[in-house]
């Protein structure tokens, strides 16, 4: 039952996302093609488990080749998931990320947080605006107005990005009570979800126009061959 329960809680989340957020999607989703037609990048960052939103943009079958996912493991939980959420409170941390990576002053960040606290992405945003990126967060209103910032600019993520898409996820990410407890995390099905969208109206959008779509072929297809898109990004993207 708690199975279905789910189910119900995360289609009604999906549809509140369709229904509140998509004027804002399908503007982030003409700035992206306009980034994809002056050959520019789109930068996901995020700390935690906010990470793998970049993750779900990044070199997979359909997916834009000019996607850089930040996957500094200071601050996922590859190098243990304790000591990241440690770390993403660290003062300055965000500059010595950014410094890490091939960014143009034209490109675009978008930023990933739910509660949007904490210092390293609310260090990231100010970083990009700094620098003159457009910067779009997506982050849960709910949670981060619930709470006080973690920064010393006391500033929040939802404050400082030039566009913000609410994944609509409840103050804590969960969606079902146990008890005294709660589960049945949203936000990555949200975060997930708001990208992919985007990334359809992105093609769309280029599509129509009649621009080459840059996009990788699975690469458990037959006879696929993702060559030229490697070796187009590779010098500017560091995980490729």
């Amino acid at each position: 039952m708690s199975a279905k329960l789910y189910y119900n809680e995360i289609s009604k989340l999906i549809e509140k996302i369709e229904a509140t957020q998509y004027d804002t999607m399908l503007k982030v989703a003409n700035i992206f093609a306009k980034k994809v037609k002056e050959d520019k990048l789109i930068h996901f960052f995020g700390t935690g488990h906010s990470h793998m939103i970049g993750i779900e943009m990044f070199v997979r079958a359909g997916g834009l080749a000019n996607v850089n996912a930040m996957l500094d493991e200071t601050i996922t939980t590859a190098a243990g998931a304790e000591k990241g959420s440690y770390m993403e409170k660290v003062d300055g941390l965000a500059d010595i990320i950014y410094n890490q990576y091939a960014i143009d002053k034209d490109d675009v960040m978008v930023i990933i947080s739910n509660s949007g606290r904490n210092s390293v992405p609310v260090q990231m945003a100010m970083r990009a605006k700094k620098e003159g990126l457009t910067v779009i967060a997506i982050t849960s209103y709910d949670h981060s107005k619930s709470c006080a910032s973690r920064d010393k600019s006391d500033k929040k993520l939802f404050e400082l990005a030039d566009i913000v898409l609410d994944n609509c996820c409840p103050a804590g990410d969960a969606l079902i009570n146990f008890g005294e407890v709660k589960s049945g995390p949203g936000s990555t099905i949200a975060g997930c979800f708001i990208v992919d969208s985007i990334l359809e109206e992105t093609l769309d959008i280029l599509h129509k126009k009649n621009y080459p779509l840059p996009i990788f072929v699975s690469q458990n297809s037959d006879n696929f061959n993702n060559d030229h898109l490697y070796e187009k990004y590779r010098p500017r993207v560091k995980h490729m």
